[in-house]
Order: structure tokens, then C-alpha cells, then sequence
């Protein structure tokens, strides 16, 4: 019969009920024996914030172990939507850890304050209020989740979109440390280690561990910067490291402290232009299309590109009886990025944004948890304090001036939340919960005009919050303080029915809320008189604030689902949703002529809650064990997949003028392909090397992206289906001590866009109108062709 594998080394990645293997060690599944037949382990998840089997869940999520994401290579969240069907995640702006997030069709793009995000990360159970630095780097971790579908009455943030959970590993008992060293092309070279050490065991005062673990994460550019010499493009260069106390006074208290920082010195990652250039127009200078892809001409380097982030938390469990746990989390954290965004990507100043985002939060969550034997549930409070700066100059090279913006977003928001539970009979159960939200935003917003001395600005006379000598504007454009308040109640509830051991099916529904906001480059002075009183916008505060302002989105979503474990050998997961999408927050930006000229030397932006939409779709994740026991005693090979498809089509989209034109046969879902899907085909066989038994896993997988859409809009950017090819193997000893893999991502070194930028598509209608001299098409590109080996010593 065939030999168990450790449970650690087991991925699984489910929808709503079964599961699909993600490596060659995660593709074979583990099993037990029960009567003389193979059965696969339980998986345990956390989705609904008390662990459960996967199986058992009424939610479409998606579970990776940390072992299984280590033994494929996975690097950080992105290698994350190779394998969870309809979803996206990204890279944005010019850095490396900066997310953007879309689940079913909803997230948010834009990076800077203001903006909320669609899809929650969360740390811990900490809610990263910001999405620079939250592009987590894969780490010390135990496992990551991912939950499609609104999850409000479960977390302590709204998440219209889904959820990103990532839990990082906890201390053990004895003695332990690790070390990885990982090499590879491009020159990378990573280093992590990690250690758990008991200072007291069954003393007076109960049991103390502390524990950490640090990574060093570098690697060359993919390409490079030809005008700015020294400077890679595409590379990576991170120091991280965590680290944590556990106390455990008792054996129903437990208390930790944790902390983490992360140091990314990488050079700035600047787009590939579509388009050639003569400068001046008729051509002194040519700029034809850089023949690497991962090449780039950017010509700013102003601020230095520096990236760092750091928080701490407390989470105090206490287990009052057998079935009743308490639990509060408080967390303060903070973030920093300066960084020069070349949107031209050229020596000349065109359309060159220096900014800076600088983030702050603190939040806590205070929690009780009931675990009966037919009534289970949570309930909870949140509440937040957040400021996010966003501060940028716009360098034009025709207009002869300089734009500054600098907007200071305030949050304060409270909620009381609750999801119970309630077993009918021993095969059904009903679930309800809701949540309550006030929002509080705030925006301290100025928009300055500096005058410089013609066309091809010096660095110098930038404004003075990010460098410049200190002069006073030409004009003010835009001085707004302002705030607004929001509330909210998202039910939601669901019927789940074990039919029998094999088979689980669920209905649910979920009503998801994002708050509403001001948009951080609204030019105040434009606003219309929307009050129709005797001052005009421009002066009057009322109109500006109401112009720049934006309301909530809400979104309303149905969804059933099929579980099932069929014969040991196989699991399903499959799930169908139905979403209304309500008054969805369309971000854009415009050129703005600031001097009369009739050229647009600025852009400003224009977020309207502009549209309404429908997004259905199916999901189904498993894995099929095609045979075992066929070549040697102990083999198996596995087949894993998981398939997305999701129609996502606006019902109603108005677009910018006056009176709103309508366009909604021309707008189009930005971040959401179609389809999505994954396969992997793994073998397994024990193997003994150096003396030592072992398992070895060999692999090969294939991922596939149908037509993707930058924006909302059509556009030369948008990336074309595509498909990707990763192989590998691992090989580890019984005990787990030593570990070796070699893997190779991309192998057919496909060219596909993730982001960009288009001032030249001129779609006034979408605010997208034309910016910039050169004619700004920029794109960028997925990681190349990728091999690295490494070893892993446990001690």
C-alpha cells in the first residue's frame, strides 16, 4: 500500500470543498489508511475565524500551505493567481511590493490615499490598511488563504472583493531553527533563516518562547536602465525580518507579541515604451522602441527610490471554558515609499512624478468565539485609526510649469460584526451574520502651480515637500479641508448539507460595503455650482467639497456550492456566483491646462461612482489521483487543476461631461480575464540519497489568463490570453532535515503585460484624455524565464 507523506508537505487549494495540488509535493495528496483504502488527510482552515475542515466550509477559499508554497518556488503574493481561479494579483507603480488586488472582479488599482482597497490583506489577522508593502514577500509562513466573495461579517475590515489571509509560522515547542539558501539566473541569491527558542517550559509562570526569522531577498535586473548608469530595472534587493514572543501563563491564557520590518532597496522599476519618439518633434534625438522589453530609458531618479515598512501587535486568547474564547488583536503599523515614477519612460522630462506615500495605522479587534456542539459563531469589534499621505509633483516638459499635490487622507472607522452558526441536524446547518460600519474621512488636499523656467525642468526647482528650495506657488488650484461619514449594515447568511461523508453542498449570500471618499487629485477650483446658490464652485467650499467628493459601493452576492471527496482518490470543489454590483467607484485622470495655453500641462483626477454592473461566473478546483503503487511500492501520480470563469459586464456606465454620456457598451472590467485556469501534473516516489530515505517529487504545471484589460477602457495595453510553463522537482528526507529543489518558472520565457500607462488613447468620456509630448505608452512585464535551486537544513 501506499507510504503516508508528511502532512506538512501537503498544498491544497479549494473552492468552497475540494482541493487542487499546487506542487509536486502538494499535487500528491496524504493519506491515511482506513480499512485497507487510501483517504486523504482532513485540511484545516481558518476561513470562518475558528478552524474547520475545508470540506465543511460554506466559503469559496482557496488554502496553500507554507511547506507546499516553499517546494514550488513561490516567491511572494503574486505566484498566488497562477492557482486561485479568478483572481489577480499585481505589482503596481514603479515597485516591487506595492499590490493590486482584484477577486471576481473587484479591487482597486490606484495605490494612493484616498482609495480603499477591494480585496483585504491581512497579516495575522492584521488589516493592511494600504497597499504599499503589502505585496508580501513568501516567508516563515504557515499558510496563506485566500477567500473569494464578500467577507465583512468575519473580519474586522470591509472586503467587498475577498480576502488575502497570510498566517506566518508559529514558535515550537522544542528547540528548532532553519536555514535556506536559494540561487539562481539573473543572479539571485536569497537567504532565510528562522529559529524557535523555549526560555521557560512547564515554570511557575507558565511556558515562554521567543522565535524569529529574517530573509535577504536579491536578485539582478531583468533588464537595465540605459540612460542612468548603475541603475538595474526589474531587480530586487529586500531585507525582512520578524520576530515574536509567545507567553503562556496557563493553559487556557495565551499572549504574543510580534513584530516585523521590511527594508526594500531595489532600484526603481520604469516602464517599456510602445512608442517611438524624435526629439524635438522632427528630430534631433531619436528614441525608437527599446529592443528588451525589460530595458528602459527613464531619465528620473528623483526622490531615491526607498521603500520601508514595519509594525507590532499584541493577540491575547483567552479560553474562559471549554467552548467560549475570547481574543484581542492591537496593531500599530507604518509605512514609507518614496519613489520616482518616469511615466514617459525617457531621458527628457515629459511626464515625470517624483512622489511620496506615507502611511500610518493602528487598529484593534476585540473578538468572542463560541465552539458548542450545535452552535458555533463570532462576534466582534473593529475599529481603525489611519492617515495616509500622498505627496507628487507633475513634471511636464511643454507647459513650463509644475504641478504639486499633496493629499492628507484621515480615517476613523468602528464596527460590531457577528457570523453564528446553528447545526439543525447532523447533516444540515444555517448560518447568519451581519455587520454594522461608520466610516469617518477626512482630506486635507492642496494642489500648488510653481512656475519654472521653461521647458525641461531641473530637478532642483521641484516643489519644496520633496527637495526643492523653498519659494511660494504661482497659484493655488486647489486648498480643501473637508470631511464625510459613512454607514452601513451588510448581512449575509448561508445553508449548508452534508448529504453524506463525501458530499457537502451550500447556498449562501453576502452583501459586501467599501466607504466612500475624496479623490486625491481633484482640482477643487473646477467644481460646477452643484448647489446652484449665488457663489460660484470655485469659490464656493460646499461645491468643492461636493465635487470631489465620492460615495460607497456595494456589491450583493449569491452563491452555491458543491463539496465533494469522491472515492479517496478524488476531490472537487466547485462553487457559481452571482454578483450585483452597485455605484462602483470608477477612478480616472484627465489633462488639465493650467496656464491658458489650450495644452493640457497636468492631469488631475476624476472618481465618480459612475456605474453599475453584474459579474457571474463558476469556479472548480480539485485533484485526481490517476494512480499509485505502479512503478515502485509507495508511488503516485496526481493530476491537480482549477478553472475560473467570470462574465463580468457593466449594466450601466456613465461616462465624464456634461450632461454624463453614456458608454457602457464601451467600458470594459479592468484586472478580470475571463478565464483562469491551472493544472499540474506530479509523481511521487520515495527515494533514498545519502544515505538517508526520502521522498522525491517531480512536477510539471501550466497556467492560463485569457484577455486582460488594464483599465476600463480598450486599449493598446491590454494582454492578450496567455499561458505559462513551470516544472521542477524537490527531493526531502524522512525526517524532514533536508530538503532540496530545483525549479523553473516561465520556461517558454513568454513577454505579457501586468500594468501600464496610456495618456494617448483619447477617451474623454472614460476621463482619459491625452498627456505628455512624447505619447506616454507604458507597459510592464511579467517576470522572464526563471531557474533556481535550493537547500533547506532544519535543525
Amino acid at each position: 500500500m501506499r507510504k503516508p507523506l508528511i502532512t506538512q508537505r501537503r498544498i491544497g487549494v479549494a473552492f468552497g470543498v475540494s482541493v487542487i495540488a499546487l506542487s509536486a509535493a502538494a499535487t500528491t495528496p496524504v493519506y491515511a489508511q482506513d480499512d485497507g483504502e487510501a483517504v486523504r488527510d482532513e485540511i484545516v482552515v481558518s476561513a470562518r475565524r475558528r478552524e474547520e475542515s475545508l470540506q465543511d466550509v460554506p466559503v469559496a477559499v482557496t488554502a496553500f500551505s507554507g511547506d507546499d508554497l516553499e517546494s514550488v518556488g513561490a516567491a511572494d503574493l503574486v505566484d498566488l493567481q497562477d492557482y486561485s481561479p479568478n483572481v489577480t494579483l499585481e505589482a503596481t507603480r514603479s515597485t516591487n511590493n506595492t499590490l493590486a488586488a482584484f477577486i471576481r472582479g473587484v479591487g482597486q488599482q490606484d495605490p494612493v490615499a484616498g482609495f480603499e482597497a477591494g480585496v483585504g490583506i491581512y497579516l495575522d489577522d492584521i488589516y493592511l490598511n494600504r497597499p504599499q508593502s503589502a505585496l508580501l514577500d513568501i516567508y516563515d509562513v504557515e499558510r496563506i488563504e485566500v477567500l473569494r466573495g464578500p467577507q465583512g461579517t468575519l473580519y474586522g475590515r470591509n472586503t467587498i472583493g475577498g480576502a488575502i489571509k497570510y498566517v506566518t509560522r508559529r514558535l515550537s515547542d522544542d528547540p528548532s531553527a532553519m536555514l535556506k539558501v536559494t540561487g539562481g539566473n539573473y543572479g539571485q541569491f536569497d537567504a532565510i533563516g528562522s529559529f524557535s527558542l523555549p526560555l521557560l517550559k512547564d515554570s511557575g509562570i507558565g511556558d515562554l518562547k521567543f522565535g524569529g526569522g529574517i530573509a535577504y531577498l536579491t536578485r539582478n535586473g531583468f533588464g537595465e536602465n540605459i540612460n542612468i548608469a548603475g541603475l538595474e530595472n526589474y531587480n530586487k534587493d529586500v531585507l525582512a525580518a520578524r520576530a515574536s514572543i509567545e507567553w503562556d501563563p496557563s493553559d487556557n491564557l495565551s499572549i504574543r507579541f510580534a513584530g516585523d520590518w521590511t527594508r526594500d532597496n531595489s532600484d526603481p522599476k520604469q516602464g517599456h515604451r510602445l512608442l517611438a519618439y524624435d526629439f524635438p518633434a522632427g528630430g534631433v534625438v531619436e528614441y525608437p522602441v527599446l529592443a528588451d522589453e525589460f530595458d528602459t530609458r527613464a531619465g528620473l531618479n528623483y526622490p531615491a527610490q526607498d521603500s520601508n515598512a514595519k509594525g507590532v501587535s499584541n493577540v491575547v486568547e483567552f479560553n474562559a471554558t471549554d467552548t467560549l474564547t475570547f481574543k484581542n488583536i492591537i496593531a500599530y503599523r507604518q509605512d514609507e515609499l518614496f519613489t520616482p515614477i518616469d511615466f514617459d519612460s525617457l531621458p527628457i522630462i515629459d511626464l515625470d512624478v517624483p512622489g511620496l506615500y506615507e502611511n500610518h495605522q493602528f487598529s484593534e479587534e476585540f473578538q468572542a468565539l463560541y465552539d458548542g456542539e450545535r452552535f458555533h459563531g463570532i462576534v466582534g469589534f473593529y475599529y481603525l485609526s489611519a492617515n495616509a499621505l500622498t505627496s507628487f509633483d507633475v513634471l511636464l516638459g511643454g507647459g513650463g510649469t509644475n504641478v504639486f499635490t499633496s493629499a492628507d487622507v484621515d480615517t476613523r472607522t468602528w464596527s460590531i460584526f457577528g457570523d453564528l452558526t446553528y447545526d439543525l441536524t447532523d447533516s444540515i446547518s444555517i448560518s447568519a451574520g451581519g455587520r454594522y460600519t461608520e466610516d469617518e474621512r477626512s482630506i486635507f488636499l492642496r494642489r500648488f502651480i510653481y512656475v519654472n523656467g521653461g521647458p525641461g525642468f531641473p530637478l532642483g526647482t521641484v516643489s519644496p515637500t520633496l527637495g526643492g528650495p523653498p519659494r511660494p506657488p504661482a497659484i493655488t488650484q486647489t486648498n480643501l479641508d473637508a470631511e464625510a461619514n459613512f454607514n452601513d449594515f451588510s448581512p449575509k447568511a448561508s445553508i449548508s448539507w452534508e448529504a453524506n461523508d463525501d458530499h457537502t453542498f451550500y447556498i449562501s449570500y453576502a452583501q459586501g460595503f467599501k466607504g466612500g471618499s475624496f479623490d486625491p487629485r481633484c482640482v477643487a477650483v473646477t467644481a460646477p455650482n452643484i448647489d446652484s446658490d449665488a457663489v460660484p464652485g470655485a469659490l464656493d467650499p460646499d461645491d468643492q467639497r461636493a465635487f470631489c467628493l465620492f460615495q460607497p459601493e456595494d456589491i450583493n452576492t449569491y452563491e452555491v456550492g458543491w463539496k465533494a471527496s469522491l472515492g479517496g482518490r478524488f476531490t472537487s470543489n466547485a462553487a457559481f456566483f452571482y454578483s450585483g454590483y452597485k455605484n462602483v467607484q470608477i477612478p480616472g485622470s484627465i489633462g488639465v491646462d493650467t496656464n491658458g495655453d489650450g495644452i493640457a500641462d497636468t492631469f488631475a483626477g476624476v472618481t465618480t461612482n459612475a456605474a453599475e454592473a453584474t459579474l457571474w461566473g463558476v469556479e472548480w478546483e480539485g485533484n485526481l489521483g490517476l494512480a499509485e503503487d505502479f512503478l515502485t511500492n509507495g508511488d503516485g501520480l496526481d493530476f491537480g487543476f482549477s478553472f475560473g470563469y467570470v462574465h463580468a459586464e457593466f449594466d450601466k456606465y456613465l461616462g465624464r461631461g456634461t450632461p454624463p454620456p453614456d458608454v457602457t457598451n464601451l467600458a470594459v472590467f479592468q484586472n478580470t480575464p475571463e478565464v483562469t485556469a491551472y493544472g499540474q501534473l506530479s509523481y511521487d516516489r520515495p527515494l533514498g540519497l545519502f544515505g538517508a530515505g526520502g521522498d522525491l517529487n517531480l512536477y510539471t504545471s501550466f497556467s492560463y489568463r485569457s484577455l486582460t484589460h488594464q483599465f476600463n477602457f480598450v486599449t493598446p495595453l491590454d494582454q492578450p490570453g496567455y499561458a505559462l510553463l513551470n516544472a521542477g522537482f524537490s527531493w526531502t528526507t524522512e525526517d524532514g532535515r533536508l530538503s532540496l529543489g530545483v525549479h523553473g518558472a516561465n520556461l517558454t520565457d513568454k513577454r505579457y503585460v501586468t500594468a501600464g500607462y496610456d495618456f494617448v488613447t483619447s477617451l474623454p468620456a472614460f476621463a482619459n484624455t491625452p498627456l505628455g509630448a512624447s505619447g506616454v505608452q507604458t507597459v510592464f512585464f511579467g517576470n522572464p524565464r526563471q531557474f533556481f535551486g535550493t537547500v533547506q537544513v532544519r535543525f
